[in-house]
């Protein structure tokens, strides 16, 4: 099974390219391994209907939110949380990666 991981945000290229190197200085050089996608109008945020209505400081941001996804585009798991700090645990999204995998 060949999996891919996507990362979306409502941040410019600018504000990503800022965390990736946060990332990398703060992990002794971690560079991240996976894409990391710019959404800055929010059209994937609404079109999934994750827009954060109740950001205090009314930015464009989604709720914090895993999938897995076919290569269909049939979603097979979803998690998402309001509470930003509360994110999938890696068993979970590894179960449902299995049972794509047979």
């Amino acid at each position: 099974m060949t999996t891919q991981i996507l990362a979306i945000s409502s941040d410019g290229p600018e504000m990503l390219q800022m965390m990736m190197d946060r990332v990398a200085e703060e992990t002794g050089g971690y560079i991240l391994d996976f894409p990391l996608l710019s959404d800055p109008d929010a059209a994937i945020i609404n079109r999934y209907g994750l827009f954060n209505q109740d950001d205090s400081q009314g930015r464009a941001i989604p709720h914090p939110t895993a999938y897995v996804i076919d290569l269909e585009g049939q979603v097979h798991w979803k998690f998402t949380e309001v509470n930003y700090r509360v994110r999938p645990e890696n068993a979970d999204i590894l179960a449902a990666l299995a049972e794509l995998g047979g």
